[in-house]
C-alpha cells in the first residue's frame, strides 16, 4: 500500500470510529485527524513528514521533552520484570512503593499520604471522595459543599467537571452539582476591581467568606484552586494568594485542595508552586508532569490528619472502599522514578527555571504591540492577551 493510501486509510477509520476529546465532532468528520507519527525533543513530526515545535508540551505534560531513553529503558525493564500488579488488598510493587516515598518527601511539609490514580480528572475525583470519606469518618457528615474558582480547571469526570467552570465542560452535562460553587477568578487584567492585585486579593477572600457564611461554614468541606488556572486562560492571581486562601480556609474550617495537574514538577520554577508561598495544602492533586506524559499516572497527597481520619474510618476492619485496576501501576511508577530522576539528578528543574527567565523576558516584548493587552508568564507557563477594553467588554483586536 501506498504510503498516503496508508494515511488516507488511517484518517477514514478516525472519522468513523474515534470519538475525540474536546472537539467539535461535525467539523472533525469534515476536516479528519492530523496523526502524529513521530516525536523528536520539542517537536512533533506528522503523517506527510512536516516537523513543528510542541510548545504546548503535549497538554502541559511532556516536561521533559521527547525521546529520553532513561525513562524508554525504566517502562521496558518494568514491563519485562513485572508488568502488572495490583496495589489492592495489601499488595504492593517496589516501583510504587519508592515513588509514594519520594513524592511525600518532594511535597509541601505535611502531606505524608499517596493515593495513585491514572490522570489528572482521576486525582480531583480521588481527592474528593477521601475528603467525603474523611468528614463522613469524623462525625461531620453536612460537610458536603465544595467552591471553585470560575475559569477552574478540574478536569472533565462525572464530578471534576462541576468543580471546573469553563462552560464548555458544562454544556448538556448537568453540572455543577447542587454542591459545587463558584467564586471569581483572581484575575487581574479583566477583574472588576482589577488591576490592582491587593484589591483583587481582598475581594477573593472576601468572596469566599461571603460564600462559605451563605451556605453554612458547617456545610462546606473545602475550597478547590489551581496555584494558576491554566486551561481558563494562564490567569496568574496577585502575590500571596494561596497563602491568603490557606489562612482564610483555617479561619473558615474548611480544607484547601490545591490542583497542581498542569503547575506541578517545575511547569512555574519550583517542583510545585505552592513552594512559592510556603503553603501546604490539606490536599494536592499531581499529574501531567508526573510522568513527563509518557504513561498514564495520577496522585492525590494528603495530610496526615486526613489519613488519620480516614484509617480510623474502618477501625472495624471495613476497607476503604476507593481504588482502579491501575492505581500504582508498576510501569507507571517506573516511568515517574525515571522523570524524578531527572527534575533532581539530572538539572532538569534547575535548567527549566534558567530557560523560564529567558522566555518571559522574550515573551514580554511582546506587550510593545498595540493588539496585546498582557503577558503573563511563570517560570514555563505563559499566556498572551489581546488587549481588552472594560468599559465595552470587548477585545481591540
Amino acid at each position: 500500500m501506498h504510503m498516503s493510501d496508508h494515511f488516507a486509510e488511517l484518517t477514514e477509520i478516525d472519522r468513523r470510529h474515534w470519538l475525540h476529546p474536546v472537539a467539535p465532532l461535525r467539523q472533525h468528520e469534515k476536516r479528519g485527524a492530523t496523526i502524529w507519527q513521530a516525536a523528536d525533543r520539542i517537536h512533533l513530526i506528522d503523517a506527510t513528514g512536516h516537523r513543528v515545535q510542541d510548545a504546548f508540551s503535549g497538554l502541559w505534560c511532556v516536561n521533559v521533552g521527547y525521546g529520553h531513553e532513561s525513562i524508554v529503558q525504566a517502562a521496558a525493564e518494568q514491563m519485562r520484570r513485572l508488568p502488572y500488579a495490583t496495589g489492592y488488598f495489601h499488595f504492593a510493587n517496589e516501583q510504587a512503593i519508592r515513588l509514594a516515598g519520594r513524592l511525600t518527601a518532594l511535597a509541601p511539609a505535611g502531606l505524608t499520604h499517596v493515593l495513585f490514580g491514572q490522570g489528572g480528572s482521576d486525582a480531583i475525583d480521588t481527592a474528593i471522595r477521601a475528603v467525603r470519606y474523611y468528614f463522613n469518618a469524623t462525625g461531620r457528615p453536612n460537610k458536603k459543599h465544595f467552591i471553585g474558582l470560575e475559569r477552574g480547571f478540574h478536569g472533565s469526570s462525572a464530578v471534576g467537571s462541576g468543580l471546573t467552570a469553563l462552560p464548555l465542560f458544562h454544556r448538556f452535562f448537568d453540572v455543577p452539582a447542587p454542591q459545587q460553587h463558584h467564586i471569581p477568578s483572581p484575575y487581574p487584567y479583566r477583574h472588576a476591581d482589577g488591576p490592582d492585585p491587593a484589591a483583587v486579593l481582598a475581594s477573593t477572600v472576601r468572596a469566599l467568606r461571603d460564600k462559605v457564611a451563605a451556605l453554612g461554614a458547617d456545610n462546606v468541606a473545602a475550597f478547590v484552586c489551581e496555584p494558576i488556572q491554566g486551561s481558563g486562560g494562564v490567569i496568574i492571581p496577585p502575590p500571596g494568594f494561596l497563602a491568603a486562601m490557606r489562612k482564610a480556609c483555617d479561619e473558615l474550617g474548611i480544607l484547601l485542595i490545591v490542583d497542581e495537574v498542569i503547575t506541578g514538577f517545575g511547569r512555574t520554577g519550583p517542583m510545585f508552586a505552592c513552594a512559592s508561598e510556603g503553603v501546604t495544602p490539606d490536599v494536592l492533586t499531581l499529574a501531567k508532569g508526573l510522568t513527563a506524559g509518557y504513561a498514564p499516572m495520577s496522585a492525590t497527597l494528603i495530610s496526615q490528619e486526613l489519613y488519620q481520619g480516614i484509617a480510623d474510618g474502618g477501625s472495624d476492619g471495613t476497607a476503604f472502599g476507593h481504588g482502579q485496576t491501575y492505581a500504582g501501576h508498576p510501569v507507571s511508577a517506573a516511568v515517574a522514578n525515571a522523570v524524578l530522576d531527572l527534575y533532581t539528578d539530572g538539572g532538569l528543574l534547575e535548567n527549566g527555571q534558567r530557560v523560564g527567565q529567558y522566555f518571559e523576558a522574550k515573551l514580554k516584548d511582546l506587550e510593545s504591540l498595540p493588539c496585546v493587552g498582557e503577558v503573563r508568564v511563570r517560570g514555563l507557563l505563559g499566556a498572551v492577551e489581546r488587549r481588552w477594553c472594560m468599559d465595552t467588554a470587548q477585545a481591540f483586536c
